[in-house]
Formats: structure tokens, sequence, C-alpha cells
């Protein structure tokens, strides 16, 4: 039997000219959704860029019809992007001012990581929540945020209508504690230094971390973010646990499954034990740690950071339908209150302890 000739491959720059025209539409409307929210936070150094855009991506697509030739390169903003921002966040981290914390306050860090995830696992199998959602929610608001939801996703490959869910709640709740955590900071009696703690080790994104720290003052600030960041840093070793966890899940599911119709063994694809951009991260850490980074060139990284972040938010947005939050329920708001109240728990008697 005569089989055609395959048909030739095109030449690399027309490929990679067609897979720019395919993207742009999209990722300019990110871009200007990037710039606008940057520019808010210059005239209000209150707000989040991060939190900002994400919003700004909500109100577009509940508001306003959006083009069919947009998707792709929101698509790709709201993944390759937002990896590329975690990698560049590692540029962020000094493993000196983590490890100047002190070994009980990292204890206590290592404390609201593990505790947060393995409490909100509970509570969302007690809910009936699916395992991938549940895992979701624990990393996002136990980790750091939407870079946890999107390095779980690397992980286990999660539906997208879960992870946007995911960074939907940890927006809504994190938001929620900008207000709430210097109030309840002033009427238990925290000074700067432990209010600064308390921020760091209970509130899901960065962005607002350094907005209640900002508020409380600037002693409270620095110590709020190198709370934070160590609590980021956990993103590799945890990463690590569940990519080894979903392949046992899978060679176990393999032999059970035994062989298909055709009488050949079925073999599902292994997935990564730590996702490329998570080692990405941890090099960049290790990069920084060392010293050898210029000031300017940290400076660079940061702002680059937050554009690309913003970008990838504001795709995240353009995701979030309002009639998803009726299709998904109550169960996963009830679950990201009490994951909040868990990891807000641990770190406060964490901070009581040793601060």
């Amino acid at each position: 039997m005569l089989h055609p000739a395959p048909l030739p491959k095109r030449p690399l720059a027309e490929r990679l000219g067609s897979r720019i025209r395919l993207l742009a539409p999209g990722l300019a409307l990110c871009a200007a959704a990037a710039g606008l929210a940057l520019a808010a936070t210059l005239v209000l150094p209150t707000l989040s860029a991060l939190l900002t855009a994400i919003v700004l991506g909500v109100l577009l697509r509940n508001l306003v019809p959006l083009s069919p030739r947009l998707e792709p390169g929101l698509a790709f903003a709201a993944k390759p992007l937002l990896r590329l921002g975690i990698v560049l966040l590692g540029l962020q981290l000094v493993l000196g001012d983590i490890l100047a914390l002190g070994p009980g306050m990292i204890a206590v860090v290592i404390a609201i990581v593990a505790g947060g995830i393995g409490a909100t696992l509970l509570i969302g199998r007690w809910l009936g929540i699916g395992a991938t959602q549940r895992l979701l929610i624990a990393c996002g608001f136990s980790i750091c945020g939407a870079a946890a939801v999107a390095a779980v996703d690397g992980v286990v490959d999660a539906d997208e209508e879960e992870v946007v869910t995911a960074v939907a709640l940890v927006v809504i709740f994190g938001t929620l504690m900008i207000p709430l955590v210097p109030f309840v900071a002033g009427l238990i009696g925290l000074d700067d230094r432990q209010a600064g703690m308390w921020a760091g080790g209970s509130i899901h994104e960065v962005a607002q971390v350094v907005a209640v720290g900002g508020a409380l003052g600037g002693t409270a600030l620095g110590v709020a973010v190198v709370v934070k960041l160590a609590r980021v840093l956990m993103l590799a070793p945890v990463m690590a646990v569940i990519g080894l966890q979903r392949r046992r899940a899978l060679a176990k599911a393999e032999v059970d499954g035994g062989a298909d119709a055709s009488g050949r063994r079925r073999t599902a694809k292994q997935p990564p034990l730590v996702p490329l951009f998570v080692v990405g991260f941890i090099v960049m850490v290790a990069i920084r740690s060392l010293g050898v980074v210029p000031p300017a060139v940290v400076a660079g990284a940061g702002v680059a950071q937050t554009i690309l972040l913003a970008a990838a938010m504001f795709a995240l947005g353009t995701g979030v339908r309002f009639s998803m939050f009726k299709r998904v329920g109550v169960r996963p708001f009830a679950l990201a209150g009490a994951s909040t109240v868990v990891v807000g728990g641990i770190a406060l008697a964490g901070v009581a302890l040793v601060a």
C-alpha cells in the first residue's frame, strides 16, 4: 500500500512568525492591562498591581464579549508567562535573610505550610471536594497563592476551571485579609514586628503581604516580606512530595489496570518530580544568595517579575466567569474560608510562641 509523502516542514522563521501572529492580540491586551495596573499603583501606592490586574481581567470577561482571537495569547500569558514570573521571583530571595529569622520562626513557617496543607486537604475531603481542587486550594493558601496553584498544576495537570477557581479564591480571601490583619493585630496588642510576622505567615499572596506590611509600617513590612518569602521557598520541597506521590499513584494505577484491549500494557505519562520552572526558581534563589547579582539587575528583575505576573493575573482573571461560581457551588468557598482560618491561626500561635 502506497503512503502519501509527508508534507515538508515550513521554515523555522515562518513557523515562528505564524506563532507570534497567533499570540500577539491576546499578549498585547495582557501587556496593556499590566501597564494599567502598574499605573494605578503609581496613583495609589497601597494598591497591588497583581490584584488590580486580576480584577481587570474578571471585569473584562464578564462585561465585554472578548474576541476568540485573544484566547491563544491569554492562554500563553496564564501559563508560560506566569511560570517565567515565578522563576524571576527567586531573585528576590536571599537565604541569609530567611536564616536570620532564627530556628524558631523557620519551624513556624514549616508548621504553617505543612499544617495548612494537611488541614485543608482533610476539611476538603470532609466537604466532598475533589482531590485536585482541594490540593490546589491547600497549596495556594498555605504557600504563595497563584504561584503555588500554578506549580501544583504543573505536577497534576489540573482542569482549567479548578485552577481558575483556586486563583479566584486566593484573590478574594487574601484581599479580605488586607484590612483584617492590621485590625486584629491592633486589637490583640501585637507590636509592629509581631504583626509583620503574622502577616507574612498568614496572608496568601506576596503582593497582599506587601500591602499589609506597608499599612503596618516599615519595621513590619521588612519582616513580613521575609517571612512570606520563607513560605515561598517551601514551594520546591512541597512540589517534590506531590510529584513523588503522583508518580506512585500512577504506577499503582498502571499495575492495577493491566493491559489494554490489544494486549499492550498501558503506561501513563509520568509527571515531573519538580516542574522545570520551580527548578529555575530555586536556581535563581541560589544565584541571588551567592551575592553575585548586581543590585540593578535584582531591581530590574523585580520590575520584570511584576509585569509578567500582572499580565498572567489579568489572563487568569479573564478565565473567571461569574456563572462559574454558581456551578462550583459554595463548598470551595467554605474550604477557602476554613483554610484561611487554619493558616492564620497556626501563624498567630507560632508568632506568640517565638516572637
